[in-house]
């Protein structure tokens, strides 16, 4: 089974590790080298790392990076047999992807889009094989979490939904099935609650070390909110928060943090870029 992924950021680059590392063929593209670069170098040092914490081998590093092929032509995809999207959050970037791999790809090819918010069937909508079209939601980081949120259309057809349940198995995941609604499962619960330790920072309830102190001793989550959204990406969550307001017709409780808001505007986006609730 061929794999291809496009967009090689974060999660693009830790759905291809988690492939490669599982034996699979797999083909990423990205719009310029410089990030496929990027990409690998990210791949790399998280393989060393598992090394290093001796849960692989040198042997079956260099066996998942010589699975891997990079290519800022999608051209390389047309014998794919499952293709991942892993783009911007942006539907109307989304949608072009999609046209194209419907486009280039083999007839029998699933496609599939990594999106933690964005409606499954407008994708589909925008192929011609939409009984083809699926939702495969990773968690990051993508090569430790379990979870692989399934998002089934009202046309994803039967054998579609098992062969991506079949393949998320395969990679050691564990693959729970949902239908496509707003944020789905995971962000419609997860958003609301990172928004409402926002507000709660804002207002001076509470220090942001308290926050997430109390979340995590108190209800056993293993990093506060704050520190979650500063991984996820404060723009990541941003972008989430209004995909659900939308989605829900404008309904108030998912209205995004001023404060959240701020932060995104003046760059201080989490881990990325260095800082967002706290410094890295």
């Amino acid at each position: 089974m061929i794999i291809g992924v496009t967009g090689s950021g974060t999660m693009g680059s830790g759905i291809a590790q988690s492939f490669a590392s599982n034996n699979f063929k797999v083909l990423l593209h990205d719009i310029s080298n410089d990030m496929l670069s990027k990409a690998f170098d990210t791949i790399n040092k998280s393989l060393d790392r598992m090394i290093n914490k001796e849960i692989i081998t040198r042997e079956k590093a260099n066996s998942s990076l010589k699975n891997i092929t990079t290519s800022t032509s999608t051209d390389i995809m047309n014998n794919c047999d499952l293709i991942i999207e892993a783009a911007t959050e942006n539907i109307d970037i989304k949608k072009k992807i999609f046209k194209k791999l419907d486009y280039l790809s083999k007839p029998s090819c699933i496609l599939a889009s990594n999106t933690s918010s964005i409606s499954i069937n407008e994708l589909a909508d925008s192929t011609n094989r939409p009984s083809m079209v699926i939702g495969m939601h990773f968690m990051n980081p993508v090569p430790i979490m379990k979870l692989v949120e399934i998002i089934k259309t009202t046309k994803t057809s039967k054998e579609t939904l098992e062969t991506v349940v079949n393949t998320a198995i395969k990679l050691g995941k564990k693959p729970v099935e949902c239908i496509d609604s707003p944020g789905f499962i995971s962000n419609r619960i997860l958003m609301p609650m990172i928004n409402e330790a926002i507000y709660s920072l804002m207002e001076g309830v509470a220090t942001k070390e308290a926050i997430d102190e109390i979340m995590m001793l108190g209800m056993s989550h293993p990093m506060g909110p704050l520190t979650l959204a500063d991984l996820i990406g404060l723009d990541v969550c941003l972008s989430i928060l209004n995909v659900l307001k939308e989605g829900f017709n404008n309904d108030s409780k998912y209205e995004p943090c001023p404060l959240l808001i701020d932060m995104c505007k003046n760059g201080k986006l989490g881990r990325k870029t260095g800082e967002g609730f706290y410094k890295y």
